[in-house]
C-alpha cells in the first residue's frame, strides 16, 4: 500500500468539514436522548483539533463514546446522528494511505447526516438535500483531498449510494 501526503492543515480542514456536518445532525440525537452529551463532546473534540489543538486521546475517546451512544439509542435517526459525530472525532486520525477505505472517513459525517435526516423525515429526498448541502459546503481543500483517493463505486445499499453521490459531487 502506498502513502500519500496529508498535511496537518488538510486534516484540520477535513475535521472542520466533518464537525460542520455532525452539528447539523446533532439535534436529532439530542431530541431522542436528552442528557446524553457524548456526540456533542465528540464534535467539540473534533472542533478543538480543527481549531489548532494537537491530536490527543481526547478525539479517540470521544469518537468511541459517540459510537457507543449510537448503539445505545433506540432511534435510527439519532443513531445515524451519533455516527456522524463519531466520524468528526475520528477525522484527525485519517491515514495517508492510498486506500479507498480512507476516503470513506472524509465522507462519513456527511453521509450519516444524510441518513439521519432521511430517517427522521421518512423521505430519501431529505438525505439527498443534505448531500447537496455537503457538496456546496466543502472547501477546495476538501475537494482536493477527496480527489487524491480512487473514486467510490456505486452501491446497491442506500448508504453506499449516498457515499457515491457525495464522492462524485466533490470530484466535480
Amino acid at each position: 500500500m502506498t502513502h500519500m501526503k496529508l498535511t496537518d492543515d488538510e486534516r484540520r480542514a477535513v475535521t472542520r468539514f466533518c464537525a460542520d456536518c455532525a452539528e447539523r445532525a446533532l439535534p436529532l440525537f439530542e431530541a431522542a436522548a436528552p442528557g446524553d452529551t457524548r456526540p456533542r463532546e465528540a464534535i467539540a473534540a473534533a472542533r478543538a483539533y480543527a481549531d489548532g489543538a494537537e491530536r490527543t486521546k481526547r478525539q479517540r475517546s470521544a469518537a468511541w463514546a459517540a459510537q457507543t451512544a449510537a448503539g445505545e439509542v433506540d432511534d435510527p435517526a439519532a443513531s445515524a446522528a451519533a455516527r456522524s459525530a463519531l466520524g468528526a472525532a475520528g477525522a484527525p486520525y485519517i491515514h495517508d494511505l492510498d486506500s479507498p477505505h480512507q476516503v470513506k472517513h472524509v465522507l462519513a459525517s456527511a453521509v450519516y447526516l444524510a441518513q439521519a435526516r432521511e430517517s427522521a423525515a421518512g423521505d430519501p429526498t431529505a438525505g439527498d438535500k443534505e448531500i447537496r448541502w455537503a457538496i456546496g459546503h466543502a472547501s477546495p481543500v476538501i475537494r482536493d483531498v477527496v480527489r487524491r483517493w480512487p473514486p467510490r463505486d456505486p452501491s446497491r445499499t442506500r448508504r453506499g449510494t449516498l457515499y457515491h453521490l457525495l464522492d462524485a459531487g466533490l470530484r466535480r
